[in-house]
């Protein structure tokens, strides 16, 4: 059953943006202190606007972890070449400049996340996480495209 959550029954934590390195590509720097973490490396969900996207916690050169963008399939997060970046849409269409703060909300600890400019507010749809057999299956999947496109190679 899918459960409507807002932000004043979640965490929050507030986050950054930035530019990434020395591109003009902006960034959500996230907190390494607190009451959320991140699991870096891995592909996590991130709705913005209402609206549920994938986005790698991927982390700066000085270990914070970030994301760096937010697109419309697993496989896109993980490997995004051309595609669209509705992070950055997002960041646009708010005027967020570096150096402005967003509030990151944890609606699934190190599985779903949710970003509001500063002022806003959402709800969101818990659906929970997916149990661990079907983790691992998705897992093996992403591993067996790897192997796949090494061998095209």
């Amino acid at each position: 059953m899918t459960e409507h959550v807002t932000h004043e029954s979640l965490t929050s934590v507030v986050g950054t943006v930035d530019r990434a390195g020395g591109t003009r590509r902006r960034e959500v720097r996230l907190p390494t202190d607190g009451e959320a973490s991140f699991p870096v490396g891995d592909v996590v969900r991130v709705v913005v606007d209402g609206s549920e996207y994938r986005a790698r916690v991927d982390r700066t050169a000085d270990g914070t972890p970030v994301f760096r963008g937010a697109y419309d399939t697993p496989r896109l997060a993980r490997d995004p070449g051309g595609a669209d970046n509705r992070l950055g849409e997002w960041v646009d269409r708010e005027g967020l400049e570096a150096g402005r703060s967003v509030h990151v909300d944890v609606v699934e600890p190190e599985f779903v996340y949710g970003l509001r400019a500063p002022g806003a507010d959402a709800t969101y749809q818990s659906r929970g996480q997916p149990d661990d057999g079907l983790a691992d299956i998705a897992a093996s999947l992403h591993e067996n495209d790897d192997e796949e496109d090494e061998s095209i190679e």
